[in-house]
């Protein structure tokens, strides 16, 4: 399955259209709660000016560039965590993505309800979090209730669990989400089976009238000031204005950008922000017939990332001839890469790095 960020928050915050300005899929929004009930997942294009560099040098009969998911989820309401508002459906469905795009709405419009009859951004992201927390911490008791007779005969394995699972109940408990409990070699496996909401990252999108896009307004700085204290990532940008764009060419886009004042759209920053939240990177595949873009985990290895193009590549690799995109914008010319030694042979363990093109050789 491919990693897919999903984005959450409150109804009527500007979630879909959001989605629908970074699919073009045509999400359906409407002014009432719960509009969205099943997921919209959506591919979209992470903006790379490196693939542009690439295929402007190799001038390629086709360019791939990289990809990402984006999983559109209904909107959460207090008592969500104890099914309100077909809460257990939908925090089923954020369980199943690997991160999280928190849309907190950071604009006054009395044709829009707001859920709880007021425009508070801190209030609303406090809201979604505490809700996430208490079906956590309800996983963590049901969890610690299981494994509480093994480590009471005396399970090795099992009171490592229980002490993991005290752990984050006390800081659950404490309003505390469960990615600030660090954890040792032992319990990371433990942790990741238990697929907790706030282990996710998160990055918040205040979502402001077009009005407000240069400078935010109080309610963009607010939720800014949370983030700040969460130290999680805040992206302000206009659910409306991203809209019209996905509605123009390229060249009208790039018009209406430059009237705003804009050098570059809020959903490219969105993607590119949301491929390093859920920890991706890039590297190349470069020639005069394709030049394509490969998404990896970092700390990927060569192998690794050989059998992403083909099993039989990663089952016969041999070694990879690699050099960096910088390294070719900078010296102009692979002749000249390979010339002053930037190109280097490097075996299976070697680590792919953000950026680098790679050649492999290998056994059929």
């Amino acid at each position: 399955m491919a990693t897919q960020c999903g984005i959450i928050g409150l109804p009527n915050v500007g979630k879909s259209t959001l989605f629908n300005a970074l699919t073009r899929a045509e999400a359906e929004t409407a002014n009432y709660p719960f509009c969205t009930v099943d997921p919209n997942i959506g591919i979209v294009t992470v903006p790379d000016e490196r693939m542009d560099f690439l295929a402007s040098h190799y001038k390629p009969k086709k360019t791939s560039p990289s990809h990402m998911e984006f999983v559109d989820i209904a909107g959460l309401v207090a008592g969500a965590s104890k099914g309100e508002g077909l809460g257990n459906q939908f925090l089923g469905h954020i369980r199943a993505v690997d991160a999280l795009v928190h849309v907190v709405r950071c604009f006054n419009d009395p044709e829009i309800v707001h859920v709880n009859g007021e425009i508070n951004p801190k209030q609303d992201a406090e809201l979604i979090t505490t809700e996430l927390i208490l079906k956590d911490l309800d996983t963590v008791e049901k969890r610690l209730f299981k494994s509480g007779k093994k480590a009471r005969s005396g399970n090795k394995d099992a009171k490592i669990e229980q002490n993991l699972l005290l752990r984050l109940k006390d800081s659950l408990s404490d309003g505390q989400c469960a990615r600030t409990v660090s954890v040792s070699e032992k319990e990371a496996p433990l942790l990741e089976e238990l697929s907790l909401l706030t282990r996710k990252p998160m990055l918040y999108v205040g979502n402001v009238p077009e009005d407000d896009i240069a400078k935010g307004n109080s309610h963009s700085e607010s939720l800014t000031a949370l983030a700040q204290a969460e130290a999680a990532e805040c992206l302000i940008i206009s659910g409306k204005i991203e809209a019209e764009i996905a509605t123009l060419d390229a060249e009208e886009g790039a018009m209406f950008l430059e009237e705003l004042g804009m050098k570059e759209t809020g959903l490219a920053r969105l993607i590119r922000a949301s491929y390093k939240l859920l920890g991706l990177i890039t590297f190349f595949t470069v020639g005069e017939d394709e030049v394509k873009g490969w998404t990896i985990k970092k700390n990927t290895s060569a192998v690794e990332a050989a059998g992403k193009i083909h099993s039989d590549i990663s089952r016969g690799f041999i070694r990879a001839e690699v050099f960096s995109c910088q390294d070719l914008l900078e010296q102009g010319d692979a002749h000249t890469v390979k010339e002053k030694g930037l190109l280097r042979l490097e075996g299976k363990d070697y680590r792919v790095q953000d950026g680098d093109c790679m050649y492999f050789r290998f056994n059929v």
